[in-house]
């Protein structure tokens, strides 16, 4: 688990949304976060089986945020869960084969719990003020090291990362870059992904002892 990961915005029009989604894929994101927080169950859904299907044709992974119902029924390869979701071990039980993301905030202590609760991989953020979430705890970026210390597990970095501070971030500790607006919102969302993917290949990937990571739900 490794590379961009885009966190995709909350668009009513699929088809809007699908294409944004698949510019970022063909800008090199690896991991797609699908997240609904407002949308009626039924058109969640089907965004949700549009991305599934888009990121199985491009080999990238496919998360939902939050729900592990609308995990299921998309056929995603994990969820996404916050300190307001079901558990984790709530989560393996009903998807014993997904992968299982857990937000540890800006506590990178948190990721000895999740590790033992069966997550699959880590969030620390707030790392920058973020326009998504303006009042979130920001955490230092020496809490990435910490987080992966702490848990043995891949650790994506979520908060105000753009092309301008993305290569700092990685080299502190991030397997992975949680991205939205500076993607999303740029006039090019191709070339915007691009930016920051092509940072991976510049910057070696740290060993670390983690277990290997299920594919899909």
């Amino acid at each position: 688990m490794r590379g961009l990961y885009a966190i995709t915005p909350e668009i009513e029009d699929t088809g809007a949304l699908v294409a944004k989604v698949e510019a970022c894929l063909a800008g090199g994101a690896a991991l797609v976060q699908y997240r609904a927080k407002r949308l009626a169950p039924a058109a969640a859904l089907e965004q949700a089986l549009a991305l599934a299907a888009m990121c199985r044709r491009w080999d990238a992974t496919f998360i939902v945020n939050d729900s592990i119902d609308l995990a299921a029924a998309a056929g995603a390869h994990g969820v996404h869960l916050g300190r307001d979701d079901p558990p984790v071990r709530e989560a393996r039980a009903r998807l014993p084969r997904a992968i299982i993301g857990v937000s540890c905030y800006s506590d990178p202590a948190r990721a000895a719990a999740a590790k033992a609760a069966g997550a699959d991989y880590v969030a620390i953020g707030s790392i920058f003020p973020s326009p998504t979430k303006p009042h979130a705890s920001l955490a230092p970026l020496h809490a990435l090291a910490s987080a992966r210390l702490a848990g043995s597990l891949p650790v994506a970095a979520i908060g105000g990362i753009d092309a301008t501070n993305a290569a700092g971030v990685i080299a502190a500790g991030a397997d992975m870059l949680a991205v939205i607006s500076a993607i999303f919102d740029a006039p090019d969302v191709r070339a915007a992904a691009a930016a920051i993917s092509s940072l991976f290949e510049s910057i070696p990937e740290r060993s670390r002892d983690v277990r290997a990571q299920p594919r899909a739900v």
